[in-house]
């Protein structure tokens, strides 16, 4: 039984396509690989690779509305995002659809061999990383890193992978200020062009599902002008 990682590539620029498989194959993975929306979309959903390189612009299906479907369907595969425009907007748009990554066009191999390694670490973390912390409980919430699930009274909550690894984050240093650069550094590994705004989307998102009350939220406290505190509540 082979242990490589299974990279799926959607991209409907064929001698990018081409690239990306020659130089992931070169790294180890097996690859595989569509042209088209829509078939990337059935390929994922039917192979579930460990993860996806995803263009934003297809044709029949575009990125966005794969990585949709795909957190829909509760597919919790990450997703790097390939696009050809420097756009702030379609950045926020997928990152805050669930994707885990972003690349722009033009990119190195390398640079995407190692976005590729970065988030695949992330998301299959060393089996002695995962053991550090078996379980976290915290009033009615209830938080198992290493088996990617979390309850809120006894109720299982559905995480993209990125919001499941800030929330893993934030209790691993809770009562602890930590400022939005801190979180965007630590939980998407590389200055994310400065924008943390990322970060206060998926802080939305997590108040969302474990707050019993957003607006008043007992956990993920903000610290006006700095950033958030997760606070075990009293």
């Amino acid at each position: 039984m082979t242990d490589k990682k299974t990279i799926l590539v959607v991209e409907d620029e064929a001698p990018i396509a081409t690239l990306l498989k020659y130089n992931l194959e070169r790294a180890g993975y097996e690859v595989l690989v569509s042209n088209d929306g829509k078939e990337g979309l059935e390929i994922a959903l039917n192979e579930s690779p460990d993860l996806i390189l995803l263009d934003l612009m297809l044709p029949t299906m575009d990125g966005i509305e794969i990585c949709k479907e795909l957190r829909r369907q509760k597919k919790n595969i990450p997703i790097i995002m390939l696009t050809a425009r420097d756009d702030e907007f379609d950045k926020v748009l997928g990152l805050e659809l669930g994707a885990d990554d972003y690349m722009t066009k033009p990119f190195s191999p390398r640079e995407v061999i190692a976005r590729v390694k970065a988030v695949l670490r992330r998301f299959h973390p060393a089996q002695h990383e995962q053991e550090k912390k078996k379980y976290y409980q915290f009033g009615n919430l209830e938080v198992y890193p290493d088996r990617f699930e979390a309850f809120l009274d006894k109720h299982p909550l559905e995480f993209t992978p990125k919001e499941f690894e800030l929330l893993v984050y934030l209790l691993e240093n809770k009562n602890r200020v930590l400022t939005r650069e801190q979180l965007l550094s630590a939980v998407w590994n590389y200055d994310f062009m400065g924008d943390t705004r990322i970060v206060d989307v998926h802080i939305s998102h997590l108040r969302d599902k474990i707050e019993e009350n957003s607006r008043k939220p007992k956990f993920i406290k903000t610290i006006r002008g700095i950033g958030y505190k997760f606070e075990e509540p009293k």
